[in-house]
């Protein structure tokens, strides 16, 4: 691999972030900072924040939470392999994250049980024949279409 690019001596957390590719945009990364879900050395981080070398970075990511060691600084977004060079995972935040991958796999999804939506107009009608019926007679009784009256 590459070499880290040359690391500025101060860098905010929200730019690190996303300079680290782990946010799309800046923005996503401060949101996520003032929402209180990304921490420092324990501690609940402000997006001003300068993070050095040697700190430890945890935030939620997709379905998992990750840990991170902090290795470089950089301000500039390069490509992956480069991005890669900043940060290094614990080896607890990976077991983490490929247990909470495992368990998503093996575990079905509520809503892939449902074979269809809302029953059509025709399935409500045969449902109430088989309860009996007494909600469409009650309903047909209400009204009267007859001249006579």
């Amino acid at each position: 691999m590459s070499s880290p690019p040359p690391s500025p001596e101060r860098v905010r957390l929200d730019k690190w972030l996303w300079a680290a590719r782990f946010f799309k945009t800046r923005s996503l990364a401060a949101e996520e900072i003032d929402k209180g879900r990304v921490r420092i050395n324990g501690q609940v981080a402000k997006a001003s924040r300068e993070p050095k070398p040697g700190d430890e970075i945890e935030f939620k990511s997709g379905y998992a939470t990750r840990t991170v060691v902090v290795k470089a600084l950089s301000a500039v977004r390069g490509p992956a392999p480069q991005a890669a060079l900043l940060y290094e995972e614990t080896a607890a935040s990976i077991e983490a994250r490929e247990r909470a991958a495992e368990w998503r796999r093996l575990a079905p999804e509520p809503a892939h049980a449902i074979d269809q939506g809302r029953p059509t107009k025709r399935d409500r009608r045969q449902l109430d024949d088989f309860r009996g019926g007494a909600s469409r007679q009650r309903w047909n009784d209400r009204w009267s279409a007859s001249l006579d009256e």
